[in-house]
């Protein structure tokens, strides 16, 4: 496998991690303060001082490179030379553990995805981030700045890392004509019994509503993580028709691979540098954005409330954004990196027009990962709406 395909195919199995872990997750449309949620009362750090000589980082696979897992692949060390912060990273597997670790208090920063920074905002347990003092951040796309899942009421709790849709892949060569609708994962999934797949994951419900939010508007659903009673309902019924089409769940990345080599699996939901790996081992296929747009996520770089080495951790979030390493970053996990000007660093010239880094509307289609919490994300004060907990049971239930 050469280094681009081992890099997308490391990156598949860390977003695995990265989605499997949520205990608590939900979308982009919506302010959480305008649902009422408000954080415990933390002040941003008003300026820089001296260096503590290391930071404790909480971190998914393929962020902090050391040069240990390949020699070719390393961030860590020019880091540690230029600040004298000493690296000490935490592999986390899922959200929850990210969540958990952050609470012992022994940690400075955490790679946190959007389906687990509401909770780290809302517990206390991640302060405000002074972007001022992270001069790179001005580089970062807008459409990451001040969003749902990084900030509250205009304060932003974190530093965007990079972005990815969840998409539509399908066998070119069986599934025609070429699909541009969930439609084939639901409505039509018949046509495909047994070879349709899709995300194993609590938070594929909000797939469904994303879907329902197009074809069924008199449902009211404004925002796919955001679902009162009736919405919810209605997505977790979508889902159980849909299982007797479903040939697999998946969330091994290999496995996804393999079936649509096989022609076991013929359409379903996946990922861009998924595709890309199944192209390049002989896979007729194809990914698309449909109409309805898609759900996705954005991990987003959180400053511990307890920091111990606040400065380093500072250091840091500016250097994992700055232009060369966002690059080697995003190529090496396989997403879109969020500093616009990574794109002029990327090895492959051609990697941020794959992963659509810098297409703004692209972008508008995606509803990222953010925590479904009762406090309705869409704004609406007069009804609550499905917390994850009963996402989770939901679930459950639709798999049988």
């Amino acid at each position: 496998m050469n280094p681009a395909l081992k890099a997308a195919a490391v990156a598949a199995l860390l977003l695995v991690a990265t989605a499997c872990g949520s205990s608590d997750s939900g979308g982009s449309s919506g302010s959480p303060g305008s649902g009422g949620f408000r954080p415990p009362d933390l002040k941003a750090q008003s300026k820089l001082g001296k260096t503590e000589g290391q930071v404790n980082l909480i971190a998914w696979a393929g962020y902090v490179e050391d040069g240990s897992n390949d020699p070719k692949v390393d961030w860590v060390t020019d880091f540690e030379k230029q600040t004298g912060c000493q690296v000490h990273a935490k592999t986390a597997a899922t959200s929850d553990e990210m969540v958990s670790l952050m609470k012992t208090g022994d940690y400075d920063a955490v790679s946190a995805s959007g389906d687990a920074s509401l909770r780290l905002i809302a517990s206390g347990d991640a302060a405000p981030v002074n972007t001022k003092l992270v001069p790179n951040y001005r580089d970062v796309f807008p459409g990451l700045k001040n969003q749902d899942w990084n900030s509250v009421r205009g304060v932003s709790y974190g530093i965007p890392h990079g972005r990815g849709a969840n998409l539509l892949m399908y066998n070119t060569q069986q599934v025609k004509p070429a699909p541009d609708s969930w439609s084939a994962v639901f409505d039509d999934a018949s046509r495909h019994k047994g070879k349709v797949t899709a995300y194993d994951s609590p938070i594929y419900i909000a797939d469904a509503a994303l879907y329902l939010m197009a074809t069924e508007p008199s449902l009211g659903i404004k925002n796919p993580y955001s679902l009162d009673q009736k919405q919810f309902d209605a997505s977790v019924d979508l889902l159980k028709k849909q299982n007797t089409d479903v040939g697999e769940y998946w969330s091994d990345y290999l496995k996804e691979v393999s079936a649509f080599k096989s022609g076991d699996s013929v359409v379903g939901t996946s990922w861009q540098v998924i595709a890309n790996l199944a192209k390049s081992e002989g896979a007729k296929i194809n990914a698309v954005l449909p109409k309805e747009g898609a759900t996705g996520w954005s991990d987003t770089w959180m400053l511990a409330a307890k920091a111990k080495h606040p400065n380093c951790a500072y250091k840091w979030l500016d250097w994992i954004i700055s232009p060369k390493v966002n690059a080697e970053v995003a190529e090496y996990f396989g997403e879109a990196p969020s500093n616009a000007k990574a794109c002029a660093e990327t090895a492959d010239k051609n990697h941020c027009a794959i992963f659509h880094a810098s297409d703004e509307p692209y972008w508008k289609k995606v509803h990222y990962w953010t925590t479904p919490i009762e406090q309705c994300l869409d704004g609406r004060t007069d009804v609550k709406c499905v917390p994850y907990t009963k996402w989770v049971q939901a679930w459950n239930e639709i798999k049988g």
